[in-house]
């Protein structure tokens, strides 16, 4: 949603020009904008009911920033494009997509802009950039073509100032945290992004019971009507596929135990059931979804765990809570905070620095400017101090809010 969360509004307020991705990143927008259309309409008026009953009026109206109705408009405009397939899109620009292994169709970005007389231009943009080994998609790809010598690099710098844990190091803990909640009779509630990560940890949970490491009687719920459509998504696109995964889904491999919800009534039935269970439910970050009703039904019974799997930003109810929050507000209302509370971080889909460095180090010659953004403050000055390092020869800028900058 970070990445194309605000294009309704954009459209609304008179965009009216192309909209390129890759046919995979077009499909799971299409679910992505609806979905947050549907949220900002329900909270909105869940809000106006509360306002009323409560005879108070904020200093704004509560209105949905889009409607459904307005994020169905910006479908004509979406124009797929394949991977390393140079496209057209404007007078004297053209764009050519790379795997960034991020999430399914996920790119990194070749503009080139071309004016008579003078000699190209080229402009690299990282998007968000994936780890290797990850299961499910391709590895990200590399950018090391010495006959595209890039003049402006724009790079993402979420993990910019740490090291993830290795990859296979996720299916051990994820496996100890859940046979921990089980010993005890809990459930694990686990907030997921519905896209990406929810299949990343389906994807985990089979691999964990195929190898005995946890019990394969276990139910596991997915209670998320948009998880479940983006799974079919996933579906719909192998070509996104790693090699073990590709061969996984030609055999049609399901997960034991599996049931996916997508009513409010099935959701409903999670909050009297008996004994342990996993529930995953979207939104990762417990900002908006069914996983605050999750939250408020078992955050407070001690034998169960919230599991985090990645990064929680700023001011969500997801931060709250890893940092160790003893009460939290989840519908206007206070709830203590008695569960365990586990985060998992090497399941993250975004590259540390060590592998965001060895990404930028494939790029040359150095790229002329570099422009460090996407991460706090001091993620992103960590890694610009970084490739200076690495790069002395680069003209390395961390742009603040509102700064403008010549290309």
């Amino acid at each position: 949603l970070d990445h194309c969360g605000l294009i309704p509004k954009l459209v609304k307020d008179g965009f009216r020009g192309k909209i390129y991705g890759t046919s995979a990143t077009l499909d799971l927008a299409r679910l992505i904008l609806l979905d947050a259309a549907h949220i900002q309409e329900e909270d909105a008026l869940f809000k106006q009911k509360r306002h009323m009953k409560e005879n108070r009026k904020g200093p704004h109206p509560v209105v949905p920033l889009y409607t459904k109705e307005d994020a169905e408009k910006v479908f004509p405009m979406f124009h797929p494009v394949a991977y390393r397939k140079t496209t057209k899109a404007a007078p004297g620009v053209e764009c050519t997509f790379y795997d960034a292994g991020h999430v399914l169709g996920s790119s990194f970005v070749e503009i080139t802009l071309k004016k008579s007389g003078e000699a190209d231009k080229r402009l690299l943009f990282s998007g968000d950039l994936g780890r290797a080994g990850r299961p499910i998609l391709q590895d990200p790809s590399f950018f090391d073509m010495p006959d595209h010598p890039v003049d402006v690099l724009v790079i993402e710098s979420t993990y910019g100032d740490r090291q993830s844990k290795p990859v296979e190091d996720v299916n051990d803990q994820l496996s100890t945290a859940i046979k921990r909640t089980i010993k005890r009779g809990g459930k694990v509630i686990m907030p997921v992004f519905a896209v990406e990560r929810a299949q990343e940890v389906l994807y985990r949970l089979h691999v964990l019971m195929e190898e005995g490491k946890i019990p394969d009687n276990i139910p596991i719920y997915l209670d998320s009507p948009m998880a479940v459509e983006a799974t079919a998504i996933f579906k719909k696109h192998p070509e996104c596929f790693d090699k073990e995964t590709f061969e996984r889904y030609q055999r049609g491999e399901k997960l034991a135990g599996l049931q996916l919800l997508k009513t409010p009534d099935e959701s409903r039935t999670l909050n009297t059931l008996a004994g342990p269970a996993i529930i995953m439910s979207s939104a990762g970050m417990c900002n908006a979804g069914r996983i605050k009703h999750h939250l408020a039904n078992h955050i407070g019974n001690k034998k169960n765990m919230i599991l985090f799997l990645g990064y929680q930003a700023y001011g969500t109810l997801g931060r709250q809570i890893v940092e160790g929050a003893k009460i939290i507000r989840i519908f206007g209302e206070m709830r203590k905070v008695h569960a365990e509370i586990e985060s998992i971080q090497g399941i993250s889909g975004h590259a540390d620095q060590k592998e965001l460095l060895e990404w930028f180090s494939a790029i040359c010659p150095p790229p002329k400017e570099v422009f460090v953004v996407h991460g706090e403050e001091k993620a992103a000055r960590t890694l610009a101090n970084a490739i200076r390092k690495r790069a002395p020869e680069s003209e390395v800028i961390v742009p603040q809010y509102g700064d403008s900058y010549p290309i």
